[in-house]
């Protein structure tokens, strides 16, 4: 008798290859990436290039040297890494730390795990995350814009939206005062603030978000469910009490709340694979998302609550099953 091998899912095949899945999403990120360089100009177009080149190459090394796996380069995940670890750091980070959340975020998020489809945890994210612990000074340190000639990024460092409502409100200052410091909606929404090079452009994003909804990249549930929560929960926080908490408009426009919808919390490695799972999914991100931002000690917690919501997927998995393939449904 021959030995039945069973190879990873998926089982079932259709018009979409992991590769043509992997390159619609870097296809996507292109507009927020092309934003990202024209308010940051070289600073940006360096970490972007830099985290790119240190994912791949890092990606090849461990493949052939440590696992002795043939190269999985050409299906785009490493490339994807790259930008989204581009996307979640300030556009001066020194080049050595950007290399060392490119290892953090290949050799133990990923390959450590077995590589592409064994990963619990979304790789970028937790590169992003061991930068901000290990360096938050730099992590923390972001140029603003320079609003005349935006390609010649000025040397001056200033607060994130989300930091100076932070920190005015824990100052005693009032929400209207706090607000008159921070760009308008407008400008929010266009990409005028500081911040990562992946918070600077809600519009740029949701072009993208679109291009992968339209194209099937990913599925509604999450990025509705997420945002859904986000704007139900703020909307409320702010009607109770408008002098603590900012608008809705604000929560959604402002840090990796736009990033995290369409980019990192879809991720479709580390979230869950039935429709009410996902559904489930979004809204804890959301929650834990606003619950970070309000009363944590971090400004932004977008990051943290992917993160936190990637380990229960398991569980959500475990809990909602989907249905077998070639099961009978009984009709009572």
């Amino acid at each position: 008798m021959g030995l039945l091998t069973v190879s990873g899912s998926p089982h079932i095949h259709g018009g979409l290859s992991v590769k043509k899945l992997m390159w619609g999403v870097v296809i996507a990120m292109l507009p927020a990436m092309l934003a990202s360089f024209y308010y940051f100009g070289l600073g940006a177009i360096k970490v972007t290039l830099v985290a790119v080149a240190s994912t791949v190459l890092f990606e090849y090394l461990i493949t052939k040297f440590i696992l002795k796996q043939p190269s999985q380069l050409s299906d785009g995940s490493a490339v994807i890494t790259g930008m989204l670890l581009a996307f979640n750091v300030p556009s001066d980070l020194p080049t050595w730390i950007i290399v060392i959340g490119a290892l953090i975020a290949i050799g133990v998020a990923k390959m450590s795990f077995g590589g592409l489809g064994k990963n619990p945890f979304n790789p970028a994210l937790v590169g992003r995350v061991f930068l901000l612990i290990s360096f938050p000074v730099q992590m923390t340190t972001w140029p603003t814009v320079n609003k005349i000639f935006p390609m010649t990024l000025d040397a001056v460092t200033g607060a994130t939206p989300l930091g100076i409502v932070k920190e005015g409100l824990k100052n005693g200052d009032t929400m209207a005062d706090v607000m008159s410091k921070v760009p308008d909606f407008t400008q929010l929404f266009l990409g005028h603030t500081g911040g990562s090079l992946g918070e600077v452009s809600a519009l740029f994003l949701i072009i993208g978000g679109l291009y992968m909804l339209w194209r099937k990249i990913i599925s509604w549930q999450i990025p509705t469910s997420f945002l859904g929560t986000v704007i139900i929960f703020a909307s409320i926080m702010w009607l109770v009490n408008p002098n603590q908490y900012p608008n809705p408009l604000f929560e959604i426009f402002t840090g990796g709340i736009m990033l995290g919808v369409f980019f990192m919390a879809t991720d479709m490695v580390t979230s869950p694979m039935t429709g009410k799972g996902q559904l489930i999914f979004g809204t804890g991100v959301g929650l834990l998302t606003l619950i970070i931002r309000y009363w944590g000690a971090y400004p932004e917690g977008v990051s943290f609550a992917i993160l936190i919501m990637n380990a229960v997927v398991p569980h959500l998995n475990n809990l909602i099953k989907p249905k077998r393939f070639g099961e009978e449904v009984s009709h009572g």
